[in-house]
């Protein structure tokens, strides 16, 4: 493992859309189970990056979903807001 991303998502429904495309574009078929961010609307999930998908690789994807919106957090990778 080469590291990971950790991303939010706003709303159980729109989190469960962005894991069904990932795994769609066959980005990962698993990952650290969802978690709600505290007092917040978001949910979140861990990506862990490997030889094929690296972090760099992992942003640019998700930049390029129309719906996403990626947001840096200082010392965390990509965060995604749909």
């Amino acid at each position: 493992m080469d590291g990971a991303s950790r991303i939010r998502v706003e709303g159980l429904e729109n989190t469960t859309w962005l894991l069904r495309r990932l795994s769609d574009l066959f980005i990962f078929k698993t990952s650290e189970p969802l978690y709600e961010v505290p007092n917040t609307p978001m949910y979140g999930f861990l990506v862990a990056h490997n030889s094929q998908m690296s972090g760099p690789r992992f942003e640019k994807l998700l930049a390029g979903i129309a719906e996403v919106k990626l947001i840096q957090e200082p010392a965390e990778p990509a965060l995604a807001l749909i």
